[in-house]
C-alpha cells in the first residue's frame, strides 16, 4: 500500500489552508497513494494555545461541510483520507475527532480523541470532551485502520487495544512542537521521546505506525508564551520499529511511503508477543495506581 502524509504549516486563513491541502492530496493521489493522512486539526491554526469561547464557532457537525468537501476529493482521486476535525456534537459538547473517508466519498468511520491534554499552550480540555467511541479500528478498502490522535500516542494501552481489535496499521494525526524557551538539548529530548514511544508501539504490536505532524510557527494570541514551533518530523515506521521515511522538522512535505501490511504477519511469527502475554496477571492495569 502506498501511503501519503501531508505535513503542512497553517495560517489563520481557513480557505487557503484547505486549498493547499486539496492541491497536496491531488499530488499524492497522482503519485499512486491509496491512503492519505492529514495532520491534527488541519483546517486552521492550533487554537488550543488559549481558552476562548469564540473559538467554538469553528466547530462543525459530522457529517458536515468538511466531510462533504473532502469526501468529494476522495471520490475524485479514488483515495482513502484520514481527516482531523473540531466536531460540534451538540451545544456545549465538542470533540477532537478523526474521520476516515472511503474512496467513494462516504464516511467509513470516526474516532474521538480519548486522551485530552491540559498543559501550558495545549489547553485542549477547555475545548474537547474525551472520546466515547472506544479504541475501535475502522474498516476501509485499504485495510483496518487503527486511528488515534496526538496525545493518544503516548499511551501503549491505546495502541494495544487497537491492535487487539484487528488493526492493520496505527495512524496518529498530530500537532506537537516546542515552546521557544526550551533549550536545544531539551527540544531534542522531547522529539526523540516522541519518536521512540511510537516506534515502541510498532514493535510491541507488530504493526506499521504512521505519524503525521504539522510544522511551522504559530504565535500565542494572548502573548503569554512565545508560541509553538511545530516540529514536523512526520514519519512511518515498520512493524519492527524500523523507520521507513521521515519528514524534515522545519519545512512542509508531501511524503509517499510504501507500507507492506502483510509483513506484520511474519514479524508476529518471529516475535509472538501476543502469544506470551500474561493476561491472567494484568487485571491491575485498569487501576489508577498500585500500592
Amino acid at each position: 500500500m502506498k501511503v501519503g502524509l501531508i505535513q503542512q504549516s497553517n495560517t489563520g486563513n481557513r480557505e487557503e489552508n484547505i486549498a493547499k491541502l486539496s492541491r497536496n492530496i491531488a499530488v499524492l493521489a497522482a503519485q499512486g497513494a491509496g491512503l492519505i493522512v492529514l495532520q491534527e486539526l488541519h483546517n486552521g491554526l492550533y487554537f488550543c494555545q488559549t481558552e476562548n469561547t469564540m473559538v467554538f464557532d469553528q466547530a462543525e457537525p459530522i457529517p458536515g461541510p468538511s466531510t462533504e468537501y473532502f469526501g468529494q476529493l476522495a471520490a475524485l482521486h479514488g483515495v482513502v483520507l484520514v481527516l482531523s476535525l473540531f466536531e460540534r456534537r451538540a451545544a456545549g459538547l465538542y470533540h477532537n475527532t478523526a474521520v476516515v473517508i472511503e474512496k467513494d466519498g462516504s464516511i467509513a468511520g470516526k474516532y474521538r480523541k480519548m486522551h485530552v491534554p491540559d498543559d501550558p499552550a495545549y489547553y485542549e480540555k477547555f475545548y474537547f470532551t474525551p472520546g466515547d467511541l472506544g479504541f475501535q479500528p475502522i474498516d476501509t478498502s485499504v485495510g483496518r485502520l487503527g486511528v488515534l490522535v496526538c496525545w493518544d500516542q503516548w499511551y501503549p494501552e491505546a495502541a494495544r487495544l487497537m491492535a487487539m481489535a484487528g488493526a492493520d496499521v496505527l495512524i496518529y494525526p498530530t500537532a506537537i512542537g516546542w515552546e521557544s524557551t526550551d533549550t536545544e538539548e531539551e527540544q531534542l529530548r522531547q522529539q526523540d521521546a516522541w519518536v521512540t514511544v511510537q516506534r515502541g508501539h510498532a514493535v510491541a504490536n507488530g504493526l506499521p505506525v504512521i505519524s503525521c505532524n504539522r510544522t511551522g510557527y504559530e504565535a500565542d494570541p494572548s502573548g503569554v508564551t512565545n508560541g509553538i514551533r511545530f516540529w514536523g518530523h512526520s514519519f512511518v515506521a515498520g512493524p519492527q520499529g524500523e523507520l521507513l521515511a521521515t519528514a524534515p522538522d522545519d519545512d512542509e512535505a508531501n511524503m509517499l511511503v510504501e507500507v507492506d501490511l502483510a509483513r506484520a504477519e511474519q514479524v508476529r511469527r518471529w516475535w509472538p508477543f501476543f502469544r506470551d502475554r500474561r493476561i491472567d496477571e494484568f487485571g491491575d492495569i485498569t487501576k489508577r495506581w498500585r500500592m
